[in-house]
């Protein structure tokens, strides 16, 4: 991998990751930008404990625009984006309208390849290995910012979604906070430590897993299951089976392995609902330990996190949303309509020939 760091013209970084070690990346961003200006602000709620992120400035951004004019496909001609360069393996950028910046944390765009038409599902391996080595990079650089506490990978795909970007990406969000989800892991986490005198929550629950009709999928160094109490109608995380705290933690073996099981989980999300039906929109989440302090959970340390992808969808069936209704908006209480045990043995039906 080749890392190019430049900066675009009205200030913001941009990162190029290469699989050629030899390419040059020395393209300037010719477009009138002047410095961006944003309102973030993160606001803590007193009652629930947890934070808001207020950013006004994002009503403005890009919704939906035709193919030739995607602000993240790369600069040909007159036709000038996001990307100066006329091509590109991974790009990763400030986004331009963030939801989190300066002391309130930073949001980056992930562009996974250059072709618009493209999906992570249709990378080729050594493409989807150098997607990985760029989340980890960023992990790694963004945990060193002062107002950084948590780094977060994800990917949403589709216009059910929200996403109002076609072309292929995902984004990372470094929080000034742990978030919400993290820490009632962690409480967790530090409540059967304390009552089992010191096992893992993490090794327990993928021990129970490992011995279960929920897994999907299982490699040398991974594996995917639905888990027993899944929110959402077709969900999956994805382990490695040596518990580390962050995407850095993973050894060789398990990243050179992680582009085949990925790859072949996206395409039987895909398969779910048959041939004929549109692409299934999913989000794709990395839950890493948070590199700020862990004084609020006593006696847990951040190698007692385990990283994992949780990859769902809010399809439920063909045709058909699921939407968090009174229940799940109103008072956090998923109801799943999709029998954890059965949307397994689908996405075991779906598997590559």
């Amino acid at each position: 991998m080749k890392k190019t760091s430049t900066r675009l013209a009205d200030g913001r970084e941009l990162v190029y990751y290469d699989l050629g070690d030899d390419t040059v990346r020395d393209a300037v961003d010719r477009r009138p930008l002047d410095a961006t200006v944003t309102t973030s602000e993160v606001r803590h709620d007193a009652l629930l404990g947890d934070s808001v992120a207020i950013a006004s400035h994002r009503q403005g951004r890009t919704y939906h625009p035709p193919a030739d004019e995607c602000p993240l496909c790369p600069s040909r001609g007159d036709r000038l984006s996001e990307v100066p360069d006329s091509s590109y393996d991974v790009v990763v950028f400030e986004n331009r309208f963030p939801s989190l910046a300066g002391d309130s944390g930073r949001c980056e765009v992930v562009c996974f390849t250059s072709d618009h038409q493209a999906s992570f599902a249709s990378l080729s391996e050594p493409q989807a290995r150098l997607v990985l080595d760029a989340w980890t990079d960023r992990t790694s650089e963004l945990s060193h910012l002062p107002s950084v506490e948590q780094v977060f990978c994800f990917e949403n795909r589709g216009a059910e979604i929200g996403v109002t970007l076609q072309h292929p990406h995902g984004q990372i969000y470094a929080y000034p906070f742990t978030t919400p989800r993290t820490a009632l892991m962690l409480r967790q986490v530090a409540a059967h430590k304390e009552a089992t005198g010191g096992e893992n929550l993490f090794d327990a629950v993928l021990q129970r897993e490992l011995t279960e009709e929920r897994i999907v999928l299982r490699s040398e160094h991974w594996v995917a299951f639905v888990p027993y109490a899944a929110h959402w109608p077709y969900e999956v995380h994805l382990y490695p089976l040596r518990r580390v705290p962050d995407l850095l933690g993973l050894d060789e073996a398990a990243r050179t392995e992680f582009p085949q099981v990925y790859l072949e989980l996206l395409k039987r999300f895909d398969r779910i609902f048959g041939e004929n039906e549109p692409p299934t929109p999913y989000i794709a989440a990395w839950h890493q330990a948070p590199f700020g302090q862990l004084e609020d959970f006593e006696g847990v340390t951040r190698d007692d996190f385990a990283l994992h992808l949780e990859l769902f969808t809010i399809r439920r069936t063909s045709g058909k949303l699921k939407f968090l209704a009174g229940s799940e908006s109103g008072m956090n209480v998923f109801i799943n309509d999709v029998p954890p045990e059965r949307a397994a043995q689908r996405l075991r039906e779906v598997a590559s020939s």
